[in-house]
């Protein structure tokens, strides 16, 4: 089993993710040690794309995150198409949680407050850049990929995994 959960940032990925994972008793990876490194630094290409065919060389995991060459590899993609204004106030109340510290599915030194303008600038732009991508897909892959575009639908469908 190989699933991706991806969505815009805010959108619960990561929650759901391990959700997912405790309920298949498979392991949970998220994008987020992959993309950065400590202090906010990107990964280089090279190193990020050996560490992407590391994950999707396993045998079961969810994966959460944005990735083409993950969305190609998955059995399974949930897609949280939440509304920005969800994701922002999400975000919002992650990052005061995480303000002057790093997320546990984060590197170390990756406060929220040294990224705040880049994810706001990642929200507001998903549904031009992120979401026309995953819409073919869903197209494309109709029976294994799953659109959730509000908590009621969320939790039917993790009712429906339990």
């Amino acid at each position: 089993m190989r699933i991706l959960v991806t969505g815009n940032a805010g959108s619960g990925k990561s929650t759901v993710s391990k959700q997912l994972a405790t309920n298949y008793e498979i392991t949970c990876y998220s994008l987020d040690k992959v993309v950065w490194q400590e202090n906010w630094h990107k990964t280089p290409q090279k190193e990020k794309d050996r560490l992407i065919n590391e994950l999707i060389a396993k045998k079961d995991w969810v994966i959460d995150g944005v990735s083409n060459k993950i969305l190609e590899a998955a059995d399974q993609i949930i897609f949280l198409d939440f509304p920005r204004r969800v994701c922002f106030y999400r975000a919002a109340k992650r990052n005061t949680r995480y303000l002057f510290s790093s997320r546990p599915e984060l590197p170390a030194n990756c406060p929220e407050i040294l990224i705040i303008p880049t994810l706001f600038k990642i929200i507001w732009n998903f549904p031009k850049k992120a979401r026309p991508e995953l819409m073919k897909e869903k197209s494309r892959r109709n029976d294994s990929f799953i659109q959730i575009k509000n908590n009621k639908e969320l939790r039917a469908y993790l009712s429906s995994v339990r």
